[in-house]
């Protein structure tokens, strides 16, 4: 292996909130235990040495005046896409920056809205897309996933052709990779989508942020390329953040193909004037796009790794959870409501046992699915195996 994907990195005393909170109110980890930050959705492994070098060689020039992103920034963006999603109509015109894809969905969300309104989304639902409508003062209306004979998360098209026409809803937000399941949809089940969006004259959010972690045998199809009424119907998000952690730089980009709809969103991202781009971001994204596809790869073996070894543990250890191995994200969601039945314990004891023993996980209630954990593998396999071994031993017991 090229990369560094298993030095174990200290990260406190750098203000990351994924080792300096914990997101379960009143516990705390005991005295003496090294707490395994398992919950937001960052990772624990060094970045990619090509964003890295990309900043120092920034950061070499003593000034950081005003700036407009060069054609470096749209060319390595189409390069990505072309090379890594088979994008080839892309255009640097169809591309516009964003403070984060939820700041990109809420200034969708404003244009596209009314505060009152209803908009569709899959349940399990992303917590980030909760308090967005929340804040916008906008209505979500939940349609459930559903497990097939293989335990593999599918949509439910009749519930949501049901839900679109009985609150008429005309805005959904669509996950692809879907967070927090980890489904990488298929062709098939994207165009039938699509197709109930389009008899329902439905606009589509599709936040596809993961689609750059995708585990071997899967591929990720951008919701927009499926036909040419869903390139026009879709506002598209994109961002390096998670597939190379840089999170703490902000810096997304929408992909808009429709000129009316592009206009009307840009206009509505430079009302509040917050909408600008970080120097650093840019330069960290282009070095990602340009130099870190082997890196990407490389990651992407790492996290299939360790989504193997943490199924096998789980089904083998914990009887009564049920988990699906994600096809893409580093993120496993746990239905742990049998287990819970079955010992009578409730997942807020069961998620304190955890953050107890030094494993901050992650309530999945909050993304309305009942008695669910969501668990960050992007960590080093040493750090998983002491998680996994920490939670036989005081929490599912």
């Amino acid at each position: 292996m090229s990369y560094d994907f298993t030095t174990v990195l200290d990260r406190r005393g750098q203000s990351i909130i994924a080792v300096d909170y914990i997101p379960l109110p009143g516990v705390k980890v005991d005295e003496g235990v090294s707490p395994i930050p398992m919950w937001v959705a960052d990772m624990s492994f060094p970045t990619a040495p090509c964003v890295l070098e990309a900043l120092e060689k920034r950061l070499r020039f003593p000034n950081f005046g005003y700036f407009s992103a060069p054609e470096a920034y749209y060319q390595a963006i189409l390069d990505w896409h072309r090379e890594r999603k088979g994008v080839t109509d892309l255009r640097k015109e169809h591309i516009g920056y964003e403070n984060g894809v939820l700041g990109g969905v809420s200034s969708a969300i404003r244009m596209l809205t009314a505060p009152g309104d209803k908009i569709l989304l899959h349940a399990p639902v992303y917590v980030g897309f909760t308090m967005v409508l929340n804040a916008c003062g906008r209505t979500a209306v939940h349609t459930k996933l559903l497990r097939d004979e293989d335990g593999i998360w599918r949509m439910d098209y009749e519930d949501m052709d049901r839900k679109l026409k009985e609150n008429q809803i005309h805005l959904a937000i669509f996950c692809s990779p879907h967070n927090p399941t980890g489904r990488v949809w298929e062709r098939w089940e994207i165009e039938k989508a699509m197709e109930i969006y389009a008899r329902n004259d439905c606009i589509v959010l599709s936040d596809e942020i993961w689609s750059d972690i995708i585990m071997p045998g899967h591929r990720h199809i951008p919701t927009q390329s499926v036909s040419e009424d869903a390139k026009s119907r879709t506002i598209a998000f994109y961002a390096p953040s998670k597939t190379f952690s840089l999170a703490g730089l902000i810096g997304s980009y929408h992909v808009v193909y429709d000129p009316r709809l592009r206009d009307r969103l840009r206009r509505e991202s430079e009302l509040t004037h917050y909408n600008s781009q970080n120097v650093l971001s840019m330069e960290a994204l282009i070095g990602a796009y340009t130099g870190g596809g082997a890196w990407v790869d490389e990651m992407c073996a790492v996290i299939d790794g360790n989504l193997r070894y943490a199924c096998d543990f789980i089904r083998a250890n914990f009887p009564g959870v049920r988990v699906m191995r994600p096809q893409g994200t580093y993120m496993l969601f746990l239905d742990c409501g049998d287990w819970c039945r079955e010992h009578k314990v409730p997942i807020g004891e069961l998620l304190a046992r955890g953050v107890r023993a030094g494993v901050v996980w992650q309530n999945g209630e909050s993304f309305f699915w009942p008695d669910s954990i969501r668990l960050n593998l992007a960590l080093p396999l040493s750090l998983l195996e002491e998680a996994l071994e920490r939670l036989r031993k005081r929490a599912f017991v």
